[in-house]
C-alpha cells in the first residue's frame, strides 16, 4: 500500500475542516482533506441558516458547498475515504490509515465532528428508518399530515420542532426536564407556535409497531407512572435529538478527553500530542456553531503553521 508524504491531514470535511483546509492552502502547506461521507457533515442537513455573518438566508448544503468551492478553487486536495485509524510514530510524525494508502503526516487536524445520540428507549434501533428518526430534514417529507414526537429540549430539538411543523398537523416535543435547555429566542417561537405541545418531565420508554410504528409508550420522569398510546400503524414518527457523540475513537490515547468524549484543547486548538490538533464540534467548547467550527479550523492551522515553522497569518 502506498505511503503519501504530507505536511498536514484534515480529517473531516465540515465547516471546521472546510476552513482548515482554506487556510491550509493560503499557508502554503501540503495538506490533503479526508471526508468519508458527505462534504458538509452535519451543517448539509440544516434547512435553514441566518446566523453566518455575511450570508443571510441560507442552507446548509449552499453554504457547505460554497466553501468546498472555495476550497478547491484555492488548490486544496479532498478526497473521500474513510479514515481507519490514526497513530503516532517514532519519528514524532502520524500514520493515517486509509483504504486508498497511508499518509504520512507531520502534523493532524481532527475535525470529524459529532453523530446522533440515541435516546435508549426500547425499540428505537429496531425502528430506526421505519417511524424512528434523527434528521427532520431528511425525513420530515414523510410525515406530512401526520403525527411527530420529537424527542429532547435543546436548540436542536426545539429548531427541528419547528421545522417539522412545516410537514407534520402536529409536532410533541418530549422533554426529560420540567424546562427547555434552548436559547430563549428558539424557546419562545416553540412555546407561541400553536403546531407544538411541550411534554415536560417526560421519556419515551419504548415503540411498537409492525413494518412501521403503532404505539408509544411514556414514561413521567417524576412518578415513573407510564403511559401507552396508540395510533394506525405509520400515522406518527419519532424525531430524536438528545446530544451528539464526538468522532474521537479514532484517536485513543493521543489525546484526553471529558466526560462526553469531547477532545480537551487549548485555546490553540492544541491536543496532548504535539502536532496533534483539533477543531469544531469534537473538541470540547461552549458553543457549537458553524461560525465557531470555522473559526476553530482557522486557529487550528495558524498553529500548525506555527509548529512547523512556517509564516503564520497575520
Amino acid at each position: 500500500m502506498d505511503t503519501i508524504g504530507k505536511d498536514l491531514v484534515i480529517i473531516g470535511g465540515g465547516p471546521a475542516g472546510l476552513t482548515a483546509a482554506i487556510y491550509a492552502q493560503r499557508a502554503l502547506l501540503d495538506s490533503v482533506l479526508l471526508e468519508q461521507e458527505a462534504i458538509g457533515g452535519q451543517v448539509i442537513l440544516t434547512s435553514e441558516i441566518d446566523n453566518y455573518p455575511g450570508v443571510p438566508n441560507t442552507d446548509g448544503f449552499t453554504l457547505s458547498d460554497t466553501m468546498r468551492r472555495q476550497a478547491e478553487d484555492l488548490g486544496a486536495q479532498i478526497a473521500m475515504t474513510i479514515v481507519k485509524k490514526v497513530e503516532r510514530t517514532g519519528e514524532e510524525r502520524f500514520l493515517v490509515h486509509t483504504p486508498d494508502g497511508v499518509f504520512d503526516a507531520k502534523t493532524v487536524i481532527l475535525a470529524g465532528g459529532v453523530t446522533p445520540r440515541p435516546a435508549g428507549f426500547d425499540g428505537e434501533k429496531m425502528f430506526g428508518g421505519h417511524g424512528v428518526s434523527y434528521c427532520a430534514t431528511c425525513d420530515g417529507m414523510f410525515y406530512r399530515n401526520k403525527l411527530v414526537f420529537v424527542i429532547g429540549g435543546g436548540n436542536s430539538a426545539c429548531e427541528e420542532a419547528l421545522f417539522l411543523t412545516r410537514f407534520a398537523s402536529k409536532v410533541v416535543l418530549v422533554v426529560r426536564k420540567d424546562h427547555l435547555r434552548a436559547q430563549a429566542a428558539v424557546a419562545k417561537l416553540v412555546e407561541d407556535n400553536e403546531k407544538i405541545e411541550v411534554r415536560y418531565n417526560t421519556n419515551v420508554s419504548s415503540v411498537t409497531g409492525g413494518q412501521l410504528l403503532s404505539g408509544i409508550v411514556f414514561r413521567n420522569t417524576i412518578t415513573g407512572a407510564e403511559t401507552a398510546e396508540t395510533y394506525e400503524e405509520g400515522s406518527f414518527g419519532v424525531f430524536v435529538f438528545v446530544g451528539r457523540v464526538p468522532a474521537s475513537e479514532l484517536v485513543g490515547s493521543l489525546v484526553e478527553l471529558d466526560g462526553q468524549g469531547y477532545i480537551l484543547t487549548d485555546e490553540r486548538m492544541a491536543t496532548k500530542t504535539p502536532g496533534l490538533y483539533a477543531a469544531g464540534d469534537i473538541r470540547q467548547k461552549p458553543l457549537r456553531q458553524i461560525i465557531t467550527a470555522a473559526a476553530d479550523g482557522a486557529c487550528a492551522v495558524n498553529s500548525v503553521a506555527a509548529y512547523l515553522g512556517q509564516p503564520v497569518e497575520g
